[in-house]
């Protein structure tokens, strides 16, 4: 099973560590990829912070973010899993988990980056801002970049197993399943219920997948299609949906009524 978490909008910058080796990152058929759209990041913001801020939507309080993409190459680095912050992260909680947990993790968890196409929990990468929607000064559209470059890493990370999606709208866009793949893809909603009706609340869906996250990975259940997902996730106490295949995959409703 391979889970496909978004990545998040706030990182923690650390304080020390080496510089990125992008030859050292998991999936190195993203190699060339990673290094285009890094220079082109690092040159935009290097040369012109005015309008780095204005390509990657920063305001004027926001300028050290543009500062901190033009040292990408030489800052400090980090494992993924303690750069990426957020409320689906602190839900997570990677920190605190088992060490079977942790074990399960690194080799079930990635999470889509916009700079990076994928990264798994132990790669080491700096706190970076580049959003998947963003379009960069002589390489385009970041998601046209990964739709032609992601298709390979993520079918070899599954392994012939099942494809747990948990990415957000725009990250989505970097990669669609194949048909002979879709029949592997799990894609989870989150809806909140509340007086009835069923709404997608940005904070339930975050802090859900979270929690889903964490419980499967300290469970150890590793579903091989949609529907045994589907029954671990209500044996771990949760009210799934399971829809009908479709040519993206199977979605997974998952129904919450916290307030």
């Amino acid at each position: 099973m391979l889970i496909l978490l978004p990545p998040s909008e706030g990182k923690t910058a650390p304080r020390r560590g080496k510089p990125l080796d992008l030859d050292a990152l998991s999936s190195p058929v993203l190699t060339a990829a990673r290094t285009r759209l890094l220079d082109a990041l690092v040159a935009l913001c290097r040369d012109d912070a005015d309008r780095a801020a204005t390509v990657l939507g920063l305001g004027p309080a926001q300028l050290d973010l543009v500062a901190r993409n033009a040292d990408l190459p030489t800052a400090p680095t980090a494992r993924a899993d303690a750069i990426y912050t957020g409320v689906l992260y602190d839900a997570l909680d990677p920190a605190t988990l088992t060490p079977a947990a942790r074990r399960r993790a690194t080799g079930r968890l990635a999470v889509t980056s916009a700079l990076f196409g994928m990264v798994r929990p132990g790669d080491r990468i700096p706190a970076y801002r580049l959003s998947g929607d963003a379009v960069l000064p002589g390489v385009g559209s970041v998601a046209g970049v990964w739709r032609e470059a992601l298709g390979e890493a993520v079918t070899d990370a599954m392994r012939g197993g099942l494809l747990v999606d948990l990415r957000s709208t725009s990250y989505a866009a970097f990669w669609r399943p194949p048909a002979d793949v879709a029949r592997r893809v799990a894609t989870v909603r989150v809806l909140h219920e509340s007086g009835g009706r069923r709404t997608v609340v940005s904070h339930f869906n975050k802090a859900t997948k979270g929690r889903i996250v964490r419980a499967l990975l300290e469970d150890g259940a590793d579903p091989r299609t949609p529907r045994a997902l589907a029954d671990a996730l209500v044996r771990l106490g949760w009210s799934v949906e399971l829809g009908e295949p479709t040519a993206q995959g199977t979605r997974l409703d998952v129904v919450v009524t916290a307030v």
